[in-house]
């Protein structure tokens, strides 16, 4: 039995980046003697263990066996007979493909170091084209390290968009790989990819366009692809991509406003007091904050500082003893007429 570092932790070590997590591959064990040693098993779908002191995970050496279509369609065989290259020969990038030694040595069958050196991404046999998701996992790549990709990769890719492999693609795994792509350092180059092989045009056909900047969380990242959109368009994507409720209502709250707050500079005092109740400025401070920093990258040359100074000055009312000194609607109508005041003033 012999265990041995493999994928990003190698990799991101030949590179000199920070190494996270450790995942470790396990040849010449079952899962009996992983559990007699005090592992814990914790795979649903093929023999994972943690380490009782560590808690890093470890697997067994496993092949895997294309059986159906999309992510699931696969048969994982694992057993002490499975040696360290069988496995790694079923991972996507030969740069993923290597694996270190107790003893420090690299294990490194299919090239993937001459690959970092050569910046470039290279899948490592053809049972790439088993899994869809894989071409996601490239494009996310190509955005992390800004790597080419190699020709028969991206003629791989291409094949596999054009036999109808990649509409398998569940759901839940394209908005996990697409959101990890959007909050890498060179996220246009995921788009690059997609484009190339003609997945963006069937997974992401609302977004023709890209923005020439982006920058901050994820939901401010997604509501910048969606600020072109009409609303029935964001509501389409995200029920394809199944995006969490808070990237969500950023984008949706982009597109209902990108109008007005488009308008500002010339906005009237009545038209920014709107669009500060529309977008809910007052109880979500951050949020608009957020849609703000939006605005600013999408809207070029757009000046939101008078937004801002109007947005200040509103809040700065006391709500409150206004309400103390009115009733029923009449308090509603004198708290915008105090902001009303106070915008025009800012």
């Amino acid at each position: 039995m012999k265990s041995y570092v493999v994928g990003g932790a190698v990799r991101d070590e030949l590179l000199g980046l920070p190494v996270k997590d450790r995942d470790h591959v396990v040849v010449g064990a079952t899962p009996e003697e992983m559990v007699r040693l005090g592992f814990k098993p914790v795979g649903k779908d093929f023999p994972v263990f943690l380490h009782p002191q560590t808690h890093e995970e470890y697997a067994l050496a496993r092949t895997e066996r294309k059986s159906g279509r999309g992510y699931k369609g696969f048969t994982v065989y694992a057993a002490p007979d499975v040696t360290l290259e069988d496995d790694l020969r079923r991972r996507d990038l030969t740069i993923n493909a290597m694996a270190k030694a107790e003893d420090g040595a690299l294990i490194d069958p299919f090239s993937g170091k001459k690959d970092l050196e050569k910046k470039v991404l290279r899948h490592v046999s053809d049972a790439f084209a088993e899994d869809p998701v894989r071409i996601l996992r490239v494009a996310r790549f190509a955005a992390r390290f800004d790597f080419s990709i190699h020709e028969s990769t991206s003629d791989l890719m291409r094949k596999m968009v054009q036999s109808g492999e990649a509409d398998y693609l569940v759901p839940e795994r394209v908005w996990q790989e697409f959101a990890k792509g959007l909050m890498e350092r060179h996220p246009e180059r995921m788009f690059e990819v997609l484009e190339a092989c003609s997945l963006r045009e069937r997974l992401l056909p609302e977004l023709e366009t890209q923005p020439e900047v982006m920058s901050g969380s994820l939901a401010a990242r997604f509501a910048l692809l969606c600020w072109a959109l009409a609303e029935d368009e964001v509501e389409t994507l995200c029920r394809r991509l199944r995006v969490p409720n808070e990237p969500r209502e950023l984008a949706l709250l982009v597109s209902r406003n990108r109008e007005a707050l488009e308008a500002v500079p010339h906005a009237s005092p009545e038209e920014i007091l709107k669009l500060l109740k529309a977008t809910d400025a007052f109880r979500r401070a951050e949020r608009f904050a957020e849609l703000l920093g939006v605005a600013r990258l999408a809207a070029h040359g757009t000046d939101f500082a008078r937004l801002e100074r109007a947005l200040a000055a509103a809040a700065a009312v006391d709500a409150g003893a206004i309400a103390s000194q009115a009733s029923g609607a009449d308090i509603a109508r004198l708290v915008d007429e105090a902001r009303l005041q106070a915008i025009a003033g800012s």
